[in-house]
């Protein structure tokens, strides 16, 4: 989707999202691999934190570049931020989130 974007967003919005995009598996990841139930309920606060990111960034590109598809995506990251919120709530059963 960002191949979409003009040049001059390549730095720009262009960039957030796929940085955004990555630091949500990678937080998972990482959370993971450091062993611990805290650590791990930790980071994927952080990759909900990505994925509400993401949807910040997904609705400035549907305001600038309306003809943009962008639904797919928005539609991704809602999924993926129910997902994560279903494993924080089952990891830490008093988790607000």
């Amino acid at each position: 989707m960002t191949k979409q974007l003009p040049k001059e967003e390549r730095y720009g919005l262009s960039s957030q999202i796929q940085r955004s995009s990555v630091s949500i598996a990678s937080n998972i990841a990482e959370g993971y691999a450091r062993g611990t139930r805290k650590d791990y309920i930790h980071f994927l606060r952080m990759a909900l934190g990505s994925v509400f990111e993401l949807n910040t960034q997904l609705t400035i590109l549907k305001a600038v570049y309306v003809e943009l598809q962008y639904n797919e995506a928005e539609q991704l990251t809602n999924e993926i931020g129910k997902m994560l919120q279903t494993m924080i709530k089952r990891l830490h059963p008093n988790s607000k989130r």
